[in-house]
């Protein structure tokens, strides 16, 4: 049975493995399936607590992948990472039978971007697996969610529609202490959208659920840096998760593990005012 640790130390560092032809950031580089598993490996050199291997873009704009192809892209990287590697697998999917075919493999939990807009079926394939799943809030889909979002109450309405979630989930049997929440941080949210959930991260607590970020590369960073393109985004990148991490969030959905992991060490010795009493410097 998967379970989150409530007692952490300190945020949990996710690395992102694509395997995709298309993603914004990375797209095309770990298609291979020798590509991305060399890639995963690196990733866990560098300090990753878990992996997140997805094999459909969830970019703005992007359309739908039929779940036969997938299956695929996923089925003969699982096949490698799962028997060589000691950390959690996620796989980052919407879909049903492709999750199922992912956790009958071995796979630890299910990244769901849609947050269970289809309804109960992906919490309940999670349930027979004793499969932790992350609940991620999105407006709308990849393909529509950035046409004009808008919001009456946005912390509100984010909070409400991943507490619904998190209720369906846990009536089709997932372990209530296998469930993370997401705000979805440009899934259907302008700049300032973020930014706002960026400063009340406190709203997302209150659910009592774990806290998963994903603001690696985003679009946002680049429009607060003058349009920058996604690899340049690193230092802003790091600001946000070190912001994040001293906030308190639990986990962190990142490309470029080492950075972050270095950069979030820091920002919690300085909210614990730990880790220097042994050092002169």
């Amino acid at each position: 049975m998967f379970a989150w640790d409530p007692t952490r130390p300190r945020a949990l560092v996710m690395g992102i493995v694509n395997v995709t032809p298309d993603s914004f950031a990375d797209g095309g580089r770990f298609l291979d399936p020798g590509a991305a598993v060399r890639h995963a490996h690196a990733l866990v050199a560098e300090g990753a607590d878990l992996l997140d291997v997805g094999a459909e873009s969830t970019r703005p704009g992007a359309a739908a992948l039929p779940a036969e192809v997938e299956w695929t892209r996923l089925r003969p990287v699982l096949e490698r990472l799962l028997p060589d590697l000691a950390c959690p697998i996620s796989v980052d999917t919407a879909k049903p039978p492709v999750a199922e075919a992912a956790l009958a493999l071995g796979a630890h939990l299910v990244n769901d971007v849609t947050g269970l807009a289809a309804g109960a079926e992906l919490a309940r394939v999670c349930a027979r697996y004793g499969a932790g799943l992350a609940l991620v809030h999105m407006r709308g889909t990849p393909a529509t969610m950035q046409a004009d979002p808008r919001y009456d109450d946005l912390l509100g309405e984010v909070r409400s529609r991943l507490a619904d979630a998190v209720g369906v989930a846990e009536t089709a049997g997932v372990a209530p202490d296998a469930i993370c929440v997401d705000p979805g941080i440009g899934f259907g949210k302008t700049v300032a959208h973020n930014l706002t959930l960026l400063q009340r991260l406190d709203v997302l607590f209150s659910l009592g659920k774990p806290v998963l970020l994903g603001p690696s590369r985003k679009r946002f960073i680049g429009a607060l840096l003058g349009d920058l393109p996604p690899a340049e985004r690193l230092e802003g990148t790091l600001a946000v998760c070190a912001l994040a991490a001293r906030a308190g969030v639990h986990l962190l959905r990142v490309h470029d593990v080492g950075a972050v992991r270095r950069a979030v060490r820091v920002a919690e010795a300085i909210r614990d005012g730990s880790g220097g009493a042994e050092s002169p410097g």
